[in-house]
């Protein structure tokens, strides 16, 4: 709760339940495989970002060949080069971020 002129005004916190994709250049089915890969793997290990981008760095390795990168965690910025049409950069569960990129 905040205080505002003796007043106190509840603030909500909206915490999103589902994947939220700021920007992606991917072809649409290898966008869902990705959206969906990171949210098992950010549900399975909640607590542990560094496994979850090895579990999801893994799977797009195997799955779409290799040299994917991947970083998950809060309150980042990121500058980076990329192969055209495999990028994604997203949200889930409120806070946590997810890129998505494969390098040459």
């Amino acid at each position: 709760m905040a205080e505002e002129g003796g007043e106190k005004k509840v603030v909500e916190v909206v915490k999103h339940t589902y994947p939220l994709i700021r920007h992606s250049d991917m072809q649409d089915e290898m966008r869902v495989e990705a959206m969906e890969l990171c949210v098992t793997a950010c549900e399975k290990f909640s607590t542990n970002n560094e496994t979850a981008a090895k579990m999801i760095k893994e799977t797009m390795d195997k799955k779409f060949g290799p040299s994917w990168h991947v970083v998950v965690g809060e309150g980042y910025g990121f500058e980076i080069t990329h192969e055209v049409k495999n990028l994604i950069y997203m949200f889930f569960g409120g806070n946590v971020a997810i890129t998505l990129w494969k390098c040459s």
